[in-house]
């Protein structure tokens, strides 16, 4: 008997610890965690670095402007040089040596582009905004998993919780029994099976908190903390339905419209001629006289015109090629918003389903618990054995815990559906 009594405290310091009994010294909200495990999670770290090449690419998109120097220099032999096709009577006309000598450098500056230098800046702005969008794409799929995390720590708490409840109804029919053993109206076996079911309820609420435990363990790892098994985790509010899909992929399409938008255009800057200002300064053999085989330095500075027409050949199939990737684009965006609207159309008639499942729980429970009443007292009174009080422990236990897990999973399904639609 003594031993029963000692495993008795036991089991109810421990459930006692389990559930929170003593306050807790820490208390985290949802939003706490998601906002806590966004800022650690390695992947945000890549928004810095796409900012920084984005800055890069424009800047050194916007440095086309700039005066632009270029060096050349050859060493050449030709077969056959320039001569002057006459003689002159006691005059000797010079020949050019065939070995020949130049380098030079060039000075450009830009008038007229046709918009090329816009259109690049303009380029690698949209292309940083793709880079950033597809990073929120990948950090918000942490969302999801942090949710799923903690949600499973609220079903555990509810479990521990229901567990000394459960734990309460036993002692009570053990206590009950053991009186009507001393009386001669009960067996010994009838105390005996409920105490083998407080050994098994212990064993639940072991595996239970094993479980928090976990999810608690990862929840630390996301949010590079160490959570003890103390903290709290607050249930969050019921939350409005939402209606309108506001994913990030949404808006990484947009600018990966955009960034089509920008292609288009540079095809058409392709075909405007440019204009620049150049000044070419050297030192050769010849230089600018052709006929003088000496080294010498020279200038020359201008304007020079150039217009590539090639491009008009292949204009029309850059254009199309843009419009399919266009439709394709499109396609991808009809594709999404046609899955996620599927699954929002699933989601909202979960939460329609726990939602009717809650309104006869509370009822339910209130009938189980009336006729869990009524066992105890006809066990009071031996009219009734330890495994018929049981059973009627057994189903209002069943009955709480359906409702512990209809309303978690009802919130779940809400917080869900919030990331399903990106609000």
């Amino acid at each position: 008997m003594k031993k029963w009594i000692l495993i008795i405290a036991w089991l109810t310091s421990l459930l006692a610890g389990m559930t929170g009994h003593a306050q807790p010294p820490r208390t985290l909200s949802l939003e706490e965690c998601l906002a806590k495990a966004r800022n650690h999670y390695p992947m945000i770290r890549q928004l810095e670095l796409v900012t920084k090449a984005a800055d890069y690419n424009v800047s050194n998109a916007g440095k086309a402007n700039l005066p632009q120097l270029v060096i050349n220099g050859q060493a050449t032999y030709q077969s056959e040089v320039t001569q002057l096709p006459l003689s002159l009577p006691g005059q000797e006309i010079p020949v050019l040596d065939k070995d020949q000598y130049r380098i030079y450098g060039e000075v450009t500056q830009k008038l007229y582009d046709g918009g090329a230098v816009k259109t690049q800046t303009a380029s690698a702005e949209a292309q940083a905004n793709i880079d950033r969008q597809q990073t929120e794409v990948e950090l918000y799929q942490l969302v999801e998993r942090i949710q799923q995390i903690y949600f499973g720590v609220l079903l555990m708490d509810g479990q521990l919780a229901q567990t000394a409840l459960r734990e309460r109804d036993l002692q009570l029919g053990l206590s009950r029994t053991e009186a009507s053993i001393a009386n001669g109206t009960a067996l010994r076996s009838s105390a005996d099976v409920l105490k083998a079911e407080l050994l098994t309820l212990h064993q639940r609420a072991v595996e239970w908190q094993s479980a928090r435990k976990s999810y608690l363990s990862m929840l630390g790892v996301f949010m590079n903390e160490t959570l003890e098994e103390t903290v709290a985790l607050e249930k969050p509010a019921t939350i409005a339905l939402a209606a309108e899909v506001t994913r990030p992929e949404l808006k990484l399409y947009d600018y990966q419209e955009e960034a089509l938008n920008i292609e288009n255009e540079s095809v058409s800057v392709g075909l405007k001629p440019k204009l620049n200002l150049f000044v070419q300064g050297g030192y050769g053999r010849p230089a600018l006289n052709l006929l003088s085989n000496d080294f010498t330095a020279y200038y020359i500075g201008g304007v020079r015109l150039s217009w590539n027409l090639g491009s008009l050949y292949t204009t029309k199939n850059s254009r199309q090629l843009i419009a399919l990737q266009r439709q394709s684009l499109g396609l991808q965006r009809e594709t999404f918003l046609f899955n996620t609207n599927i699954a929002l159309q699933q989601e909202r008639q979960e939460v329609e389903k726990y939602r009717q499942l809650l309104a006869t729980d509370d009822e339910i429970i209130a009938l189980r618990t009336q006729i869990k009443n009524t066992a105890a007292a006809q066990l009071a009174n031996s009219a009734i054995t330890a495994n018929d009080y049981l059973r009627e422990v057994n189903a209002e236990d069943l009955a709480r815990q359906d409702k512990i897990h209809h309303e978690i999973q009802w919130l779940e399904v809400q917080y869900h559906q919030q990331f399903t639609t990106g609000k």
